[in-house]
């Protein structure tokens, strides 16, 4: 607790309200960090992104899809995100967002993407496919696919496949 704040502030002036963390959370809505990631299948000139989306609070892993950075592959995420009911959105402002996301529910920059740009590093040091300079990249878009998604499947989702 900040005391020297604290001392500051008259009992007036503030406004104590008692609650649940998960009723909380209900009342707040849920936020969500979106994110894409570079990797590519066979030659650089075959770009694969990693479009997902966190939770801003937690960092849990809430949806991803794999494709070109496209509007499309992105209105495929959003809808992908749509049983959440998320209240905001924090991006890197890449213009897919802009276009597709409500302005008021929208937050551009870096200071909100943290936890998901920390997932990236995350990634890349775990799947050498991910890693910009490398020799080890898949062949077809069908295993990189598998090969990010039983990853993502087993260690954020916790599914054993």
């Amino acid at each position: 607790m900040n005391q020297a704040v604290l001392q500051h502030l008259h009992p007036e002036h503030v406004e104590v309200e008692i609650c649940r963390a998960d009723e909380l959370a209900q009342r707040r809505g849920l936020t969500s960090e979106l994110d894409e990631m570079w990797s590519y299948v066979g030659k650089k000139a075959e770009p694969r992104w990693l479009w997902h989306a966190i939770d801003h609070h937690s960092g849990t892993v809430l949806a991803y899809v794999f494709g070109r950075r496209k509007d499309t592959v992105f209105l495929e995420l959003q809808g992908l995100l749509a049983p959440f009911g998320i209240t905001r959105f924090y991006t890197d402002g890449w213009g897919a967002y802009e276009r597709h996301i409500d302005p008021e529910q929208h937050t551009v920059g870096k200071a909100h993407t943290q936890k998901i740009e920390s997932k990236h590093i995350n990634l890349r040091t775990r799947i050498k496919r991910l890693v910009r300079r490398t020799i080890c990249f898949s062949k077809t878009t069908t295993m990189h696919d598998l090969v990010i998604g039983l990853f993502i499947n087993r260690y954020e989702f916790g599914v054993a496949i």
